[in-house]
């Protein structure tokens, strides 16, 4: 069987993260030829943010600016990176992007602007006039509260607003997002032309006009009709007038092609970065789930039934219109873990320490469960299923206690959303996934084997290998089926003491819940 690309293919992913934009690059094997990074707090640091975002002192306020986007792919300030990325753009690359949960709002005559940009000209001052606010909430934000309420309320319901979209309505949705402008900035909404999210946006800078909003992307929203795959009537009366004419149309979630970039470039229709993971990490069982240990923690996994709850959430399978994936989302990851981390070395030597506590750590206000930024620390006594709050650790069990506490609540809550424990595989993602220690750990939480793959960034992985598969379809040569993720290793477990240690910190979950909901 002959090859099924060109020889001289390149194929391009991007992921456009809290933190950084990362870019990789596939050859006509789909072997990674190319990859970058840039990081925004160090290098783009005339935008001042803190980890990637701007950070609201008052409230749960966390927005970015919609020119660091601008900023960060006009390729400003030159860096010998970003030169060799645009030498892949113009050699006639095929690229994908990852969305970090953020969405644009474009001014009225903002299409013209976007079929006018000049090459040969940032990007920057280009699109200096089109956006109808400078403010962009992204997936951190917690302000849209009252929001959610309200839409729920609307619909008939948290879990009816689930099982209509897939999740019930979340502060960081773009529904709520849209719902909070509307009522704060009313002119500011009236004035907006098109609500794109980031992975729509970007595509839309290279076509050089709107594109659509990909499926399992715009399932994140609240705003989608999950089982018709089109905007929920009831969804988007209940979030703002006029709002459909706002977001223009949904794209199907399987890697279809498009726009072309130019003649020998194919654009196919942009998603996610859980979604293009998926992808990356080629899971295809329901057995097999994916942690993903970034700024935020993530475990995912597809299903042919789903079952919409209140917590987690179910979207298109983003690689086979037929199924659905499965997620549930931690805000605090990778940034909390860091807050005790030091040198790598030091906490991997803590890790190796095996003492029986409990903590539960928030340096943001966490999603699942709903509890605010604190924490609290506990000694456990599995023999007797008993634990005692204490006012401090020493330094290696209050790291293992981070680490842990975050992989049990993840493995309790997937049980209760119906994902299987244990799994038949993990596949660890993410940049914390480098760290054998806390791979351990999680083989020993999840009672089964833990693979990674090459590269710890699956997102622009995952993107470059849909784009793959995009350029495939286009020209209906074989069926696309991804390579499988490589296998680093195996680790033994402790299923029977972690699910015990489990049911101890669920039960400390449900009275700091509890407790939060009678002050």
């Amino acid at each position: 069987m002959g090859r099924p690309f060109p020889e001289d293919a390149l194929f391009l992913g991007f992921d456009s993260s809290t933190q950084s934009l990362k870019a990789t690059a596939l050859d006509s094997r789909l072997a990674i030829v190319a990859s970058e990074i840039v990081h925004f707090a160090s290098d783009l640091p005339h935008y001042k943010t803190s980890d990637g975002v701007y950070r609201d002192p008052s409230g749960g306020g966390r927005i970015v600016s919609p020119n660091v986007d601008v900023g960060r792919s006009s390729g400003a300030p030159p860096r010998e990176a970003e030169e060799r990325e645009l030498r892949i753009l113009e050699s006639g690359g095929r690229l994908r992007q990852r969305a970090a949960a953020r969405q644009r709002l474009l001014e009225e005559g903002s299409s013209a602007i976007l079929a006018s940009l000049d090459p040969q000209s940032g990007l920057l001052l280009q699109l200096s006039e089109a956006f109808s606010t400078k403010e962009s909430p992204i997936w951190m934000d917690s302000s849209t509260t009252s929001q959610c309420r309200e839409i729920e309320k609307a619909v008939g319901g948290a879990l009816e607003v689930s099982t209509l979209t897939g999740s019930r309505a979340y502060e960081r949705f773009t529904g709520p997002q849209i719902r909070k402008i509307f009522e704060t900035q009313q002119d500011v909404y009236d004035d907006t032309e098109r609500i794109s999210l980031v992975s729509s946006f970007m595509a839309s800078i290279l076509i050089g006009g709107y594109a659509p909003i990909d499926e399992t992307d715009g399932a994140g929203m609240n705003l989608m009709d999950l089982k018709e795959r089109a905007w929920s009537k009831i969804a988007l009366e209940a979030t703002a007038p006029g709002l459909e004419e706002k977001l223009g149309k949904l794209a199907l979630p399987t890697p279809s092609p498009e726009f072309h970039f130019k003649k020998s470039c194919l654009v196919i229709q942009w998603s996610g970065d859980n979604p293009n993971s998926l992808a990356g990490l080629t899971l295809n069982s329901p057995g097999d789930l994916a942690i993903s240990l970034g700024t935020s923690d993530t475990i995912f996994g597809i299903t042919d039934h789903p079952q919409p709850r209140l917590e987690g959430h179910v979207f298109p399978n983003p690689v086979d219109s037929s199924g659905y994936m499965v997620m549930l989302c931690y805000k605090n990851g990778s940034l909390t873990r860091e807050v005790r981390r030091g040198s790598w070395d030091v906490f991997s030597e803590y890790l190796e320490r095996r003492p029986r506590k409990a903590g539960i750590y928030y340096k943001e206000h966490e999603i699942l469960p709903p509890l605010p930024v604190g924490y609290h620390r506990y000694t456990v006594d599995v023999d007797s299923a008993t634990e005692r709050e204490v006012d401090r650790f020493d330094a290696p069990s209050e790291v293992r206690a981070i680490v842990e506490g975050q992989l049990l609540s993840i493995r309790a809550h997937s049980e209760r959303f119906g994902l299987p424990v244990p799994p038949r595989r993990i596949v660890a993602t993410g940049g914390a996934s480098a760290n054998r220690s806390i791979l351990r750990v999680m083989a020993a939480v999840f009672g089964c084997a833990v693979y990674t793959v090459q590269r710890p960034d699956s997102a622009s992985l995952g993107a470059a290998l849909r784009a793959a598969h995009g350029w495939l379809c286009e020209r209906k040569a074989g069926d696309g089926a991804l390579p499988e993720a490589g296998r680093a290793g195996r680790r033994g477990w402790r299923l029977r003491a972690y699910g015990e240690l489990m049911r101890r910190r669920m039960e400390i979950e449900r009275r700091l819940v509890e407790k939060l909901g009678r002050q």
